[in-house]
């Protein structure tokens, strides 16, 4: 869509009001609104101003002037402004020297995608997100100086299988969410609002479903595209999740571990490279793989550790990557294996369906550093021809231990994944795609704000463990 087409979809939907959205270094969109006298075809060359230094991880208060210049590929309605309002996301800029902001994380990606054709080896790469996520229909939650708690609520919860008063039973037991119907799936008219409003905004939808937890766990799988656009839809996704569950007096939390005891919410992440055309990822190696693919999966696994303080970004994260729960937590690939950190999907006999599943990443990352990072990671083992090893076909944590110890592991806590990313970050910075700012930013603000910040607070099971001592 160009300019010209975007003044059009306005003038035919009877646009009120045009807004600006730009995503955070965090992965969190922001915005602001025009009115729609003020989106000329000026405005997608010269931007619209704001004050960057309130945002995340961006400019100090004496450099803060930015720039938001929308794409207007982006262009949709937005489904939940109460008058007409079209949706555009932005690219930022430095309104002096016209650059693109560095912290941009979607400037980033976009320099991954050039990076890419750069090397010749291919010219595109696809994206496949399952984000999961629950729907609650409570959630409470304080820290004070002398308390501390959370209280989450649904009518799905096991937990409320005695619940006196109006109770019709059918609560969905522990482990027992995948794929039950009505009544015991309560969500499915929500969960097909979702996917409704999606194709609205014009994302393809392949299907819906209950998850395996118990209270409200929900997956919706989109297409696949390339990564920017999967990264601009991925937010998209949140946003309309989050807005339909509001309509219901719901809401959701893409938390990856949000219940004890039961499965967390992961993010697994389906990749390919193409060139002319052309799947680079099928071949006659293992699981009907190409050489390429599996270099392109020993640079995942040599640079998973790292990997992991962008794709699993915050210290919930890890209470998901723990053994017993689906967790990938070991760092090896197999086709159909769900429990290794990679596995070869084997749906479909066609080469166009050959692809990487990374199942270690969680919908609290932010998708274009995500994305990002992970086919640098790719790239470098294609680059230096990295030996996966041998694919793990057994049952990953069935092993015996001194078998389970030679296999590497996920980090075990965000503190870990922040230093394996300062240790392991060069793969990061080929062809200027990540800089060493933006990773020094990230890795301050992620161990000041919440590896820190956590460390610091009294945990309420702590006082179950230790008051009496």
């Amino acid at each position: 869509m160009t300019a010209k087409e975007v003044l059009e979809l306005a003038k035919k939907n009877k646009v009120a009001v045009v807004d600006l959205k730009f995503v955070d270094l965090i992965g969190t969109w922001q915005h602001f609104s025009i009115p729609v006298e003020e989106m000329t075809e000026g405005l997608f060359k010269d931007g619209s101003g704001f004050d960057g230094s309130s945002i995340r991880g961006w400019r100090a208060i004496n450099n803060s002037d930015m720039l938001a210049i929308p794409d207007p590929k982006s262009a949709c309605m937005d489904p939940f402004a109460a008058v007409p309002t079209l949706s555009l996301i932005c690219n930022v800029v430095d309104p002096v020297t016209r650059e693109n902001y560095d912290r941009d994380p979607r400037y980033i990606a976009q320099k991954a995608e050039q990076h890419l054709k750069s090397t010749k080896i291919g010219d595109v790469s696809y994206w496949g997100p399952e984000a999961e996520f629950f729907i609650f229909d409570q959630a409470r939650y304080d820290q004070t100086s002398h308390s501390s708690y959370y209280f989450i609520d649904s009518e799905e919860g096991i937990w409320n299988a005695g619940h006196d008063g109006v109770n019709l039973g059918s609560k969905i037991r522990h482990k027992e969410g995948y794929f039950p119907v009505a009544p015991t799936d309560t969500q499915q008219d929500i969960r097909s609002e979702m996917i409704l409003e999606m194709q609205k905004a014009g994302m393809m939808v392949e299907k819906h479903h209950h998850e395996v937890a118990t209270a409200g766990q929900a997956e919706i799988d989109i297409r696949f595209d390339t990564l920017v656009s999967t990264a601009d839809k991925m937010m998209m996704y949140k946003y309309i999740v989050k807005n339909v569950a509001k309509r219901h007096n719901k809401t959701v939390t893409f938390m990856p571990k949000p219940i004890f005891g039961d499965n967390g919410s992961g993010m697994h992440t389906h990749q390919s490279i193409w060139k002319e055309g052309k799947p680079l990822f099928a071949g006659k190696e293992y699981a009907g793989i190409s050489q390429l693919c599996l270099y392109y999966i020993g640079g995942i696994l040599k640079h998973a550790k790292a990997l992991a303080a962008l794709t699993n970004p915050t210290t919930n994260s890890y209470k998901r990557l723990t053994p017993g729960f689906e967790a990938p937590v070991l760092l090896a690939y197999s086709s159909r294996n769900r429990s290794a950190g990679i596995r070869i999907p084997m749906y479909s006999p066609s080469p166009k369906a050959k692809r990487i599943e990374v199942r270690f990443p969680d919908p609290t990352s932010n998708p274009y550093l995500a994305f990002s990072a992970m086919l640098m990671a790719g790239l470098d083992g294609i680059e230096n021809k990295i030996n996966p090893g041998e694919p793990a076909d057994k049952d990953l944590y069935d092993l015996e231990p001194e078998e389970a110890a030679k296999i590497p592991t996920m980090p075990g806590s965000l503190d870990e994944a922040l230093v394996a990313l300062e240790k392991d970050h060069e793969f990061l910075l080929k062809g200027g795609v990540f800089s060493e700012d933006l990773l020094e930013s990230w890795i301050a603000y992620k161990r000041t704000k919440e590896v820190d910040a956590m460390r610091l607070r009294p945990h309420p099971y702590e006082y179950f463990l230790y008051y009496d001592a």
